[in-house]
């Protein structure tokens, strides 16, 4: 199987459409197939922040009921679950965005999404091993000695959040270890969550979120080719969102 893997889209669905269309998706029924038998995977955080979150998410369910969606679910993912269950959640850093725009549907279609949200979050593991093991779809990161093992609080929090040491920047967001710089494993790692200005090549690991919603660029990797496929953001640029490693 061959894979075209998306970055962190938050809402840029228009971009979405354009990168589809960049790398040879055509529209057939409401979905979008690759006349080559690719298939589409994300790295989750489809929603918030940006203006377009229900719309990513209806293609979203529609690539999901045609078979056509591989998904590991981000801590966007997360929070719109829990809002979606009835928790009392924070709207804030981004999922106000999604909450007011669901806020405008009638009562039935936002039972409608409510429902069908709560079984595509459900549906996914919090990350997926692909062509025989060789390759790790997740949203954030993954060591090597946590791949194959019970899923537990702790890889899932990995897996969602990065590898968080509990302090936070000044802005509020969590401060986070570089797990890729020390990965050592054999299999691939694909991932996003944290904003970098060029896809991030490194231990075997790529970081194909390129902030796409702080107005830079919505990155696909083609697997497995190993190449990146990029369409610019209309999103205006905000130089402090992200992150710049030493390595």
């Amino acid at each position: 199987m061959k894979y075209d893997i998306i970055g962190d889209i938050h809402g840029c669905f228009d971009e979405l459409i354009q990168l589809l269309s960049k790398l040879g998706y055509k529209k057939q029924n409401d979905i979008y197939v690759h006349p080559e038998g690719r298939h589409l995977a994300f790295v989750g955080d489809a929603t918030d922040r940006g203006p377009k979150s229900l719309a990513t998410l209806e293609l979203l369910f529609k690539l999901q009921e045609a078979g056509q969606l591989t998904y590991s679910p981000g801590n966007h993912c997360n929070k719109l679950y829990r809002f979606m269950k009835g928790s009392n959640v924070q709207q804030t850093h981004g999922l106000e965005t999604t909450v007011a725009e669901f806020k405008t549907l009638s009562g039935k279609e936002q039972n409608r999404v409510r429902r069908q949200y709560i079984r595509f979050y459900e549906s996914f593991p919090v990350y997926s091993e692909l062509d025989d093991g060789k390759l790790i779809l997740v949203h954030a990161g993954i060591r090597a000695d946590m791949i194959g093992k019970p899923i537990n609080k702790s890889i899932i929090t990995f897996a969602i959040y990065g590898d968080i040491t509990g302090e936070k920047h000044p802005d509020g967001r969590p401060v986070r270890r570089d797990w890729a710089k020390k990965y050592a494993g054999s299999q691939t790692i694909i991932y996003g969550h944290t904003p970098v200005k060029e896809p991030r090549f490194i231990n075997n690991t790529v970081n194909i979120d390129t902030g796409c919603v702080f107005g830079n660029k919505l990155t696909a990797l083609r697997y497995p080719e190993m190449e990146t496929v990029s369409v610019p953001s209309s999103m205006p640029y905000l130089e402090e969102k992200f992150t710049h490693f030493d390595g």
